[in-house]
């Protein structure tokens, strides 16, 4: 079911799940610093290396992911590593060979490249946009990409560095201007074939050619933009995209894998196994926060204001699904990981998923529901759960459909929850 969405709708408050502490004080006052800190205690102990687990999240709640990244042990995005201390994609396939091909099947292991290397632009060698007075254009010739945008006779030109995205939904472009990054106002979606405005920026007319080209982005948010996109970015807390591997690879949910390949390699299975990141030893809000380090955590989207803004949260994956009224407390059937293997590509086959459903709901009308089996039965049927349950939301502007992942019994009519 795809249920295109007025974004006007539902501008409705909603209970702030058990899941979550930071919506009810605000971020800049004494008693959220004090929790903030309370919290990083809590995470993990100093005597933590570098790959292990921040493994104790305290009381089951949300975080926000800055306050994960300044937390001993590893977690996604974080950059305090030595570029020596990553062992490199090809050590990890020694010993996990058939996870590490695949892995390099998904989105993800492509979640960046070079412009000269993008597919996608040179299949699109000529791309074009008109907003009011502004002609925005990407040409590729050979291995070059070229951002133009005219206003009358000015004009202004960057060439394109890297490309955000596979391209399965869309594609963002970055460039370079005096020094700075910049974020491309507009991206190629995928469903119209075409270019259209990157999320997150105006809508209205630009002001000038260099708003009309892209958006500046700040050192922090340039950092956090290729940590989600590319592997060690940032060592020793210095950002260097050069020298990135580009991508999610295995060290970027992993952790630096240098230590525990030697230990590995010298038989030292016990200690090898502590010197690396297991994402499965995590509580569920852990498990959820942690994939929520890039696809934004519960306390990301509430902290930062996306919360009543309409269908456009939904690609926010962990915010809705700790919203709904079967995550309660978090449950390890219903993370992130529980439905879909980070090295695999994703599975779109509806039928796929009613397994994992069907771990907590018992199956038959009239079946008590019990301790293994809290979710009563639907009254329609046990297949192709998710096309009725999360239905596929169409956004205007994004040109996407998003897979919405808050669980629900969804009434044809009611307002789209946020």
């Amino acid at each position: 079911m795809i249920m295109p969405v007025d974004s006007a709708q539902s501008h409705r408050q909603y209970p702030v799940p058990a899941s979550s502490f930071c919506a009810l004080i605000k971020r800049n006052s004494f008693v959220f610093q004090l929790a903030s800190i309370v919290a990083i205690g809590a995470l993990a102990s100093p005597a933590q290396s570098l790959s292990q687990a921040q493994t104790n999240s305290p009381s089951a709640i949300s975080l926000p992911t800055e306050l994960r990244v300044q937390s001993p042990g590893w977690w996604p995005t974080k950059g305090d590593a030595s570029r020596d201390a990553y062992a490199g994609a090809a050590a990890c396939a020694k010993c996990h060979g058939s996870t590490a091909v695949t892995q390099r099947t998904t989105a993800m292991a492509h979640a960046a490249t070079r412009t000269a290397d993008a597919e996608l632009l040179h299949q699109h060698d000529d791309l074009a946009f008109h907003l009011g007075p502004y002609t925005e254009e990407i040409v590729t010739k050979s291995e070059k990409s070229v951002l133009m945008v005219r206003k009358g006779a000015a004009t202004l030109s960057a060439d394109l560095l890297w490309a955000f995205g596979v391209g399965h939904m869309g594609q963002t472009y970055i460039y370079q201007r005096n020094g700075s990054f910049y974020e491309s106002h507009l991206s190629f979606y995928a469903s119209s074939q075409s270019m259209g405005i990157t999320p997150e920026h105006g809508l209205s007319i630009p002001d000038n050619l260099e708003d009309a080209a892209g958006r500046r982005l700040t050192p922090a948010e340039t950092r956090r933009c290729f940590g989600c996109h590319t592997t060690a970015s940032v060592t020793k807390d210095q950002f260097d995209p050069s020298a990135a591997d580009l991508g999610v690879g295995c060290e970027a949910c992993h952790g630096p894998g240098a230590t525990h390949a030697a230990a590995m390699r010298s038989g030292m299975q016990e200690e090898g196994v502590a010197m690396i990141m297991n994402p499965s030893r995590l509580d569920p809000v852990g498990s959820v926060d942690f994939c929520g380090a890039c696809h934004r955590t519960w306390e990301d989207v509430v902290g930062n204001g996306f919360t009543g803004i309409g269908v456009y949260n939904v690609r926010f994956a962990p915010y809705r699904l700790e919203n709904s009224k079967c995550w309660g407390k978090g449950d390890v059937r219903l993370t992130c990981v529980a439905c879909h293997d980070p090295h695999r590509p994703l599975e779109r086959d509806p039928a796929a998923y009613d397994s994992h459903c069907l771990q907590c709901h018992v199956t038959q009308a009239g079946e008590k529901k019990n301790a293994s089996h809290p979710g009563g039965a639907c009254r329609v049927g046990t297949k192709s759960c998710t096309t009725c349950h999360m239905p596929r939301i169409e956004t205007p502007i994004q040109h996407s459909i998003f897979t919405d992942h808050w669980i629900r019994i969804v009434v044809p009519g009611k307002p789209y929850p946020n």
